[in-house]
């Protein structure tokens, strides 16, 4: 795994993009403060500019570096969610522009996972997260049903768990500064 962390790092740190295996569905990722790689991975989707992704954490650390208020509300959902689970905050900062959405918002979902953890311990930074497909498509549940667009569209696939099979995708809840709590995706 060591090697692959390495790999994936020097890539990122060049502003490439990434396929890589996540605590839910294999993702395209890249350097959450690094514009033109966000840039190469909408082009990559297909997808609109509007709409944003994921951005993965590696802890609570992480986590206040990307937002300056962050709820109490999300700490209790997260010590008590039984799967992967992606809040959407308010007022994110020290992420590219970019991958901020329109109403000055962030998804953002902490992981354990130890590729996704040990990368970001690396990198000192964000992880975008983005399912492997072209927008629209279906979301992929295994390595092998990636599009070969996406495979050759990155600038490295980390060569780990291609044999893993992910059917569900994290759940998704917003969080306003206001406590308001607003389930997206179950």
């Amino acid at each position: 795994m060591n090697t692959e962390v390495h790999e994936a790092f020097e890539v990122i740190k060049n502003g490439g993009i990434i396929l890589y295996p996540t605590d839910t569905v294999w993702g395209i990722g890249c350097d959450a403060t690094n514009e033109e790689a966000i840039k190469k991975i909408f082009a990559l989707k297909q997808r609109e500019e509007s709409k944003s992704m994921i951005v993965l954490v590696n802890g609570e650390r992480m986590m206040h570096q990307v937002f300056n208020e962050i709820p109490e509300v999300a700490w209790q959902i997260l010590d008590f969610s039984e799967k992967p689970t992606t809040l959407i905050l308010d007022k994110p900062k020290n992420v590219a522009k970019n991958i901020i959405a329109e109403d000055n918002t962030l998804a953002v979902r902490m992981v354990t996972e130890p590729f996704c953890y040990k990368l970001m311990e690396r990198m000192k930074k964000p992880l975008v997260s983005t399912s492997a497909n072209i927008s629209g498509m279906p979301t992929p549940q295994s390595f092998k049903e990636i599009s070969p667009e996406i495979l050759k569209g990155v600038d490295y696939v980390v060569n780990l768990h291609h044999d893993k099979i992910c059917k569900n995708p994290s759940t998704i809840i917003k969080l306003g500064l206001d406590s308001q709590v607003k389930i997206i995706r179950k």
